[in-house]
């Protein structure tokens, strides 16, 4: 090989090469993906049907707590997992399951410890994967309804107004907040703060459930359902505004392109 060849090869190997590692990462990142979809459509059939079922059964589901002794904590920080995860399982039926099988307080914390797990299972997917994994469990409309959480100055203060207020699709929001520039640590204490006052409620109503109190029971599912339809209320009149400005803004710096 004479001197102009070999040193042709030698700027071209490099590039072979990146374009070979790129090719590869690209092909393992699908497979991944495709993956963690495929188990997520089984646990959601074959795994999160059955739980939530049971979890509506509360004296059935305190039994077979029960039956699992120091094991039913940890089988029951799963299922709370996985509600997480699978984000079309409704938490509060878990919450008011706990409530009733562990008491209040112990409830509560299960409820917290799990709830941590799962959101830094997703966040931490959602960064690795993007917006790939993100469209694959949230649909697109919902996407372009927040996207203006990435542009938003007052990112850690809109995250947590919106996770306290209670009715929003918290679980959902989950998954997008891994697109946004806040840190998982922020983004968990954050969260964690403001999804006390909905566990508490209802873990608190489970407990009254399970002790026979029914009327305090009422009066808390009562007040939780009024309160989370107000929440709904003032979450659709938020992201109305946000998404108003979001429009705003992204014409006012059309036109300044433009006259540019």
């Amino acid at each position: 090989m004479d001197k102009p060849q070999q040193e042709e090869f030698r700027q071209d190997a490099p590039e072979a090469v990146d374009a070979a590692y790129i090719k590869k990462r690209k092909i393992v990142s699908i497979v991944s993906l495709a993956i963690f979809i495929a188990l997520f459509a089984w646990l959601t059939f074959a795994v999160g049907g059955p739980l939530v079922q049971l979890a509506q059964e509360p004296e059935k589901f305190r039994a077979w707590i029960d039956e699992k002794g120091m094991l039913g904590q940890l089988l029951f920080i799963g299922m709370q997992v996985l509600q997480v995860v699978i984000a079309m399982i409704p938490g509060e039926v878990l919450e008011v399951g706990a409530g009733y099988a562990f008491g209040a307080w112990e409830g509560t914390l299960l409820c917290m410890v799990g709830v941590a797990i799962g959101s830094t299972l997703i966040f931490l997917l959602t960064k690795r994967f993007g917006l790939k994994l993100v469209e694959a469990f949230v649909p697109r409309e919902k996407l372009q309804e927040l996207k203006f959480f990435k542009k938003e100055k007052r990112l850690e203060l809109l995250i947590f107004l919106v996770f306290f207020i209670p009715g929003t699709p918290k679980d959902l929001l989950t998954y997008f907040a891994g697109l946004t520039p806040i840190k998982l640590s922020r983004f968990l204490i954050l969260t964690s703060i403001a999804r006390i006052p909905s566990i508490v409620s209802s873990t608190f109503g489970g407990h009254a459930l399970g002790e026979q109190n029914y009327t305090f029971a009422i009066i808390v599912f009562a007040v939780t359902g009024l309160v989370s339809l107000l929440g709904l209320g003032a979450y659709g009149l938020l992201m109305k505004h946000k998404n108003k400005q979001a429009q705003i803004e992204e014409a006012h710096g059309a036109q300044e392109n433009e006259e540019q």
